[in-house]
């Protein structure tokens, strides 16, 4: 039985030169075209099924780095995930939440 888990991206990556936001681009698309979606600005989510999809997806990410930045990875289960509080200052439109129930793992 496979349990699911969450991939979290969080990069910071130079923006200054043109080249620089180039490769910020490619690095973006990637992500979106991995299957991820975008938590914050520099913060995106993964849902996998099971630790070897989770690897895999790791390795995906290494074979795609930017050549400068700093980018970390957290692995989190499924459950700690939901847990995950949205706090805000100010009123604003409610977020979605995208559990596993609205996800489709091909």
């Amino acid at each position: 039985m496979y349990k699911f888990m969450r991939i979290i991206v969080f990069f910071d990556l130079p923006t200054a030169k043109k080249r620089d936001r180039k490769n910020y681009a490619i690095f973006r698309r990637f992500l979106l075209n991995d299957g991820y979606h975008m938590l914050q600005f520099s913060v995106y989510s993964r849902i996998c099924n099971g630790y070897d999809s989770v690897k895999k997806h790791i390795k995906k990410l290494n074979n795609n780095l930017p050549p400068n930045g700093s980018i970390r990875v957290l692995t989190l289960t499924e459950k700690q995930y939901v847990g995950m509080e949205l706090l805000v200052s100010k009123e604003r439109s409610p977020e979605e939440k995208i559990g596993t129930s609205k996800t489709i793992i091909i």
